[in-house]
């Protein structure tokens, strides 16, 4: 029997443990920003911007490179009397060579200030992307819940139609309704019946979408509720010009065209040092080695003391002065200087379409404040109106037709007052995201 009882306790502590997780909207913004392929993409394009700047940090160090050459020879030579024989001679050299910029016309300083941009450009693209995501998985968030309580509703119509069909068979078995009346019940029944399949399917259906952006699988998904009170109909900034002022400080696609135009500042610095003269320098050091193998009369000396007694050294400047090059650099600075207008262009294109978009976006918050403002009135009124229906049906004074009539006025108004609390919600969050405030909450 202890068996049994520690055997029982196992399973349901099993079986509780394997209940199914429910995922938070915090959870699935963060997880969605850990994982995305995208967002891993981005994440490489960042690190391989800061190799390009340990290159371009590169360029200001000296480089160092060494080298050896072995030769072998045999035939008809002077050996080291001067007398002409057939002798077998190996040669060989080794040598250390270094050399640097001294100066270049500012290239190389432009050119890891340009690579420090491209970091800083590579995380500003990997920032919007992340909060387009973001925006993305809340919407989808909103949308599941919004399909949890158009099921939810239409689970409790369903119940209330089954409920009536017993009321009216009832009632027709005692002779105070018609077939009729009966029939229009289990066809009300019916088509509710159906509307809590569609709405279980709508609901998968956002499930699916939700764990596809996250690219999880959507076996056993689901997400944890929110409580989402009735939201203030009080719009959270003045204007739209308030949402647009803070979006351009701290809105990542801004400071990416910003950063573009000081990038083109830069590619001009560029093309404009191919004017200037290049100074650069260059150091070495070398020596040789020479065998032959048949001087019989005066034996070769050991390598190290060859190695010593012909080591040399040299170090040398190099300057290049520019004169003409087929007109390359002044065609390069003015592709550079039309760069530049085009980056100050697509900057200013950039602050456009971002008032554009908060503009929109605040009439449509707007707009979904009254829409939501109206749907609460109907629904209210709708409610009062089921009431008293409810009463007239009970003392007959209503038909079933004119009932069902009323019922679905409420339906409809609790379905309106569900989509026009959810819309009002996600777009107050668009603004608050703009705003650069928290869209979690």
């Amino acid at each position: 029997m202890k068996t049994k009882i520690v055997l029982l306790i196992t399973l349901l502590s099993a079986l509780g443990g394997y209940s199914q997780k429910k995922w938070t909207l915090k959870e699935c913004v963060n997880y969605a920003l850990e994982n995305n392929i995208t967002i891993k993409q981005n994440k490489l394009n960042v690190k391989l911007a800061e190799k390009d700047v340990d290159i371009a940090k590169g360029n200001f160090l000296p480089d160092l490179n060494g080298s050896s050459r072995g030769n072998f020879s045999s035939g008809l030579s002077q050996d080291r009397n001067g007398i002409l024989q057939n002798t077998q001679n190996f040669n060989s050299s080794f040598s250390l060579s270094s050399g640097g910029t001294i100066f270049n016309g500012f290239r190389n300083i432009n050119s890891k200030k340009q690579a420090v941009l491209g970091v800083k450009g590579n995380e500003l693209d990997l920032a919007k992307i992340e909060n387009d995501i973001s925006l993305n998985v809340v919407n989808t968030y909103l949308n599941v819940l919004f399909a949890k309580e158009n099921l939810a509703v239409a689970v409790v119509q369903a119940e209330i139609s089954k409920k009536q069909i017993a009321r009216a068979k009832a009632q027709f078995d005692a002779g105070a309704i018609p077939k009729g009346d009966l029939l229009n019940v289990q066809s009300t029944a019916s088509n509710d019946a159906q509307n809590v399949v569609l709405q279980e399917n709508t609901l998968n259906l956002a499930l699916l979408r939700l764990a596809q952006l996250l690219q999880i699988s959507s076996d056993n998904f689901d997400v944890e509720k929110i409580n989402i009170d009735s939201p203030s109909l009080s719009l959270l900034y003045n204007s739209s010009n308030a949402v647009y002022e803070k979006a351009l400080t701290n809105r990542p696609e801004i400071e990416r065209a910003k950063l573009n135009v000081e990038n083109s500042l830069i590619s001009l610095q560029l093309a404009k040092g191919a004017y200037l003269p290049t100074l650069t320098y260059s150091l070495g050091v070398s020596s040789s080695f020479f065998h032959q193998f048949n001087n019989l009369i005066r034996p070769n000396d050991y390598f190290l003391r060859q190695i010593n007694d012909r080591i040399s050294y040299s170090a040398g400047l190099s300057l290049n002065i520019p004169i003409f090059n087929r007109f390359q650099t002044k065609n390069r600075v003015a592709k550079s200087v039309i760069n530049k207008e085009i980056s100050e262009i697509a900057l200013e294109s950039q602050k456009l379409q971002l008032q554009q978009e908060i503009e929109k976006s605040y009439l449509d918050a707007k707009a979904a404040a009254k829409t939501y403002e109206a749907a609460n009135i109907s629904l209210e009124a709708q409610n009062e109106a089921f009431k008293n229906a409810q009463v007239s049906y009970d003392y007959g004074s209503m038909t079933q037709f004119d009932f069902d009539q009323v019922r679905n006025r409420l339906v409809n108004a609790e379905g309106a007052m569900i989509r026009a609390k959810y819309d009002y919600v996600f777009k107050t969050k668009v603004l608050k995201f703009y705003f650069g405030e928290s869209i979690l909450d």
